[in-house]
């Protein structure tokens, strides 16, 4: 794919930006988490670790090395495998209160997926 490398680097741009947006709201408390906010840390700062996933990809993607896109799946795979369990932990219901979903945790997934995709798709020659 021609523009697998660009779409990759603006993707994990966004996964960064989408941890300072709103990711739930939780009427209960009347509190609104997102990436690097949950009352009294009770969900930890996922996106210092999203934010950590985006620079490891973003410098495996610039790589011009085979061996870096194959890392690059690996380290998409796991934090993809992350970003999917955060996402099942901020949107999860418990004790007969469910949340609501906002944009950012929406946006997180998808760029973390365009992520994954575009190191599927890296687009470099394989010299023989």
């Amino acid at each position: 794919m021609k523009y697998a490398k660009l779409i990759g680097l603006m993707a994990a741009a966004g996964l960064i930006i989408s941890g300072f947006l709103p990711w739930a709201y939780y009427p209960d408390i009347n509190q609104t988490f997102t990436g690097f906010y949950t009352y009294e840390n009770v969900y930890g700062k996922p996106g210092k670790v999203l934010i950590f996933c985006a620079i490891v990809c973003t410098i495996l993607i610039l790589i011009p090395k085979i061996w870096a896109k194959r890392v690059n799946i690996f380290f998409s795979a796991l934090a993809m495998a992350y970003t999917v369990k955060t996402f099942a932990m901020y949107s999860g219901c418990y004790r007969g209160i469910c949340p609501e979903t906002l944009y950012g945790i929406w946006l997180m997934l998808l760029f973390m997926a365009l992520i994954l995709i575009a190191a599927l798709l890296p687009g470099e020659k394989v010299k023989s």
